[in-house]
Formats: structure tokens, sequence, C-alpha cells
């Protein structure tokens, strides 16, 4: 089994902590490494280094070296830019198959998740490599514990094997009374955004159902056979639909199956997130630097830099960097990408 690591978001909900130049996946927000070392970290057990890459676009290169400073350059797959998942898993495969056997098993998981129980995660990947080495394209479908909107879900269906089910459908985030009415049924899962499949296997299906893709990926195959892989391939992939793989692909196939698993887990979307998955004192604040809270419950503070007082206030979120402030409350969380579009508006590039 080889893994590939999505690292290419660029992390604007986490403004003004995540810039442009330091996403998400590089910040320390739970503990003394950042969420793509602990994601490294947590293939350990399974595999070496020797067996992990990290695709992402060349801006982010010197940060992946500083975060994982052993790894090789020939294990970093590099995309021109951003085109969402679909691009980069073919690139990826595309790439993978000229070191590798098209029956090698790849596990495609993104950067910037919070697992929990690692046993549970090294069980759930061993029942997906068999079932990835049968052919099937696999995903990792959480067993929800509330009715949450902010995800999508998997409808399961028929069991295949041990702990694999088939996929009946995929549905988009719903709104709070469907969310409600999928716990109920039981047999809908958050979907992860983690997969597997064989070499083969995903390229098959590129070229069955994404065949514009596919031919982008082709096109690039044979710059890369005349330039080497260090070719620029911009022009080829700036034409590359900007799509989900889950849309692209898991969608249409007909061999895709699910692994329901049951651990905490996390794909830290917004401060909000942040704020919940933290150690809390007695008053339910989290605080991260110095920070003086009189009659404050509930908050979230971030500051590296200067002294934050709270004052009769409840159920914010604070991130103080050197050039910007964010003061919102929890709920409003996810609201931070408008101030991305303000900013960006004005051309304050210097804020981003």
């Amino acid at each position: 089994m080889i893994s590939v690591i999505m690292a290419g978001g660029s992390g604007t909900r986490f403004w003004p902590l995540s810039r442009e130049i330091t996403p998400k996946q590089y910040l320390y927000l739970f503990s003394e490494k950042t969420m793509i070392q602990e994601t490294v970290e947590r293939l350990f057990p399974m595999i070496g280094l020797e067996s992990i890459y990290v695709v992402s676009t060349e801006a982010q290169i010197p940060l992946i070296k500083d975060n994982i400073p052993k790894i090789e350059d020939d294990h970093l797959i590099i995309e021109p830019f951003g085109k969402n998942t679909a691009p980069c898993v073919a690139l990826s495969a595309a790439y993978l198959k000229r070191k590798y056997s098209g029956d090698k098993t790849i596990l495609i998981l993104p950067s910037d998740h919070i697992i929990v129980e690692q046993d549970i995660f090294i069980d759930s990947i061993k029942v997906g490599l068999e079932a990835a080495r049968e052919g099937n394209l696999v995903t990792f479908g959480i067993q929800p514990d509330y009715p949450a909107t902010g995800y999508g879900y998997i409808e399961a269906g028929e069991k295949v094997s041990e702990g694999v089910m088939k996929i009946n459908t995929f549905k988009e985030k719903p709104d709070f009374a469907t969310a409600k009415s999928f716990l109920e049924q039981g047999n809908y899962l958050w979907n992860s955004g983690m997969f597997m499949w064989t070499i083969d296997s995903i390229l098959s299906n590129f070229k069955r159902y994404a065949p514009g893709i596919y031919e982008l990926i082709e096109e690039i195959e044979e710059k890369w056979d005349k330039e080497g892989l260090d070719a620029d391939i911009g022009l080829i992939y700036s034409r590359m639909e900007r799509v989900p793989v889950d849309i692209a692909i898991m969608e249409k196939a007909d061999n895709r199956v699910v692994i329901p698993v049951n651990y905490h887990w996390n794909d830290v979307g917004s401060w909000r997130a942040v704020a919940e998955l933290s150690e809390k004192d007695k008053n339910n604040n989290t605080f991260k630097g110095k920070v003086i809270a009189v009659g404050s419950e509930g908050n979230y503070v971030h500051s590296d830099h200067r002294l934050i007082a709270l004052v009769d206030v409840e159920n914010l979120v604070v991130v103080d960097t050197p050039d910007a402030i964010l003061i919102t409350k929890k709920e409003s969380a996810e609201r931070v990408k408008e101030v991305i579009t303000e900013i960006d508006k004005k051309d304050w590039n210097e804020y981003l």
C-alpha cells in the first residue's frame, strides 16, 4: 500500500491565522504538531515515509518540506494550481503508475482531518485494503452521532463482506430535518473524503466516467515522456474541470463500496469546530496566549502577540495576528470566507 496526502487547500476558513502562504494544514491548532504532521504520523504503524506521497501546489512545497523534512523530492506530486480533488487524484494516479504496478493500492487522505482512535483507523484501513484489491473503489463513512448539516452523506446498502457495504447513493449537505431523518434511518454515514483503490482501477474509472480529465492526463503523460516529470504542465492542467472526485467518479461508478467506521473524526471546517475540539476550562473557555476573562464563558481566543481581555462576553471566537484580528460569534464562524471576499474586493492582498 502507498498513501497520497492531499495538501493543496488554501485554508481560507481559518483567516487570519491561515493565509495563502500558510494554509490550515500547516497550523498548530491542537498540539505541538501541525495537522499534516499528524496525518503522516497516523500512517506510520502501517507504512513508512518511503510509501507516502504528498500532492500540492508548487507554492506549498517549501511548507511541506518544513513539516516533513525527510520526504524525498520524488514523493512530492506537484499540481500547477488547485483544481479540486478529481484532477488531483487523476494526476497522482498517473504519476504513481510510472513508479508502481497497476495493482498497487493507494490510500487517499486529506491533510487536515482529526482522527482520535488510531487503532480503529488502522483496522478500517486493513479492511479497505482487501476491498480495494478486489477492484472496488472504497470510501470510508463515519457513523454519525448527531444530525450534522455540514457534511455530505453516503447511503449504505447491502453488505458485501465483513465491514464492507455497497453504496446506494451520495447525498449533498442536507438541511436539519433531512439530516435528522438520515440519523434515524441508521444506514447513512458522513462522507469522510478518504478513499482507497488500485492505480488501474481509478484510472479506468476516469477513462469511463470523466473522459475529459482522462484525456488531459494522457496529454500530461505524453509531455512527461518527452520532457520528464519536471515538464511544465500548466497549460494542460488549466483545462481541467474543477470538480470533486466524489462527483466525477464515485457518484457514477458501479464498483463503489463504503466501510462504516466509528471513531471520533472531524474535518475541522471552521473556527467553531476548532473551539469545540479544544480543551476547555471550568467556564468552557479555550485560551491560547495571554488572556484575561472576567464574567465570560464559552469563548475561544488565539493570540500569540498581545494580551486579550474579555469582559462579560459569551461564545466568541477571537483570533489575533500581527496585522489582523478576527472577532465573531461561534455560530457565525463559517462566514469568515465572506471576509476573504471583501478583502479581495478591496485589493488588500497583503491580508490574504
